[in-house]
């Protein structure tokens, strides 16, 4: 199995930082990176090469084979019937989570147009942070020349901090891009 750099920087530098800045008891009571979600919702009304669009778009980004997520009931006020593909979902856990984190910090978040940083306030109180990217244009891996419909995602990074101030100074170490 193969560890990303990111994997490495945080074992060697950011859980002996978090220790020595928190003044934790114990090394298991340092936060890390559980998973990283990816969600993209397309709706129910949509064209059926939007939703292979977004799944193959998605399978390039995260290099993982995405879930179908299916409406759970039905919803006549949006012709939503019980079972339609409403959009797609991935979950990146150990190595390709790293690796996702490594790209989405290091190249995808500094190509969005007149990017000034991710919101800060955007934490659950449970220390998970969820923010949303409007354009998948920005990961390297997409060939633009292919992209017909501009499909949105939810990426949500859930850490094991007991508060919200562990898991930003988490991510913070680890490179995330936070507005000031």
């Amino acid at each position: 199995m193969m560890t990303s750099s990111l994997s490495e920087y945080y074992k060697k530098t950011v859980v002996p930082e978090l220790f020595k800045k928190r003044g934790y008891k114990n090394l298991m009571e340092v936060p890390k990176v559980v998973k990283i979600v990816v969600n993209s919702g397309v709706g129910a009304d949509t064209e059926r090469d939007v939703m292979t669009a977004t799944v193959d778009t998605l399978g390039q980004i995260t290099g993982q084979k995405p879930l179908i997520t299916k409406s759970r009931k039905n919803i006549s006020n949006f012709k939503l019937r019980m079972g339609m593909n409403v959009g797609a979902c991935v979950t990146l856990r150990r190595g390709l989570m790293y690796n996702f984190l490594y790209r989405l910090v290091n190249i995808a978040l500094p190509r969005v147009r007149d990017f000034r940083g991710i919101p800060a306030k955007a934490f659950d109180g449970a220390g998970n942070y969820t923010f949303g990217l409007n354009d998948q244009s920005v990961f390297t891996e997409i060939d633009l020349d292919k992209i017909k419909h501009t499909i949105g995602m939810n990426i949500t990074i859930v850490t094991t901090a007991k508060t919200d101030e562990e898991a930003h100074d988490l991510l913070s170490m680890l490179g995330m891009p936070f507005a000031s």
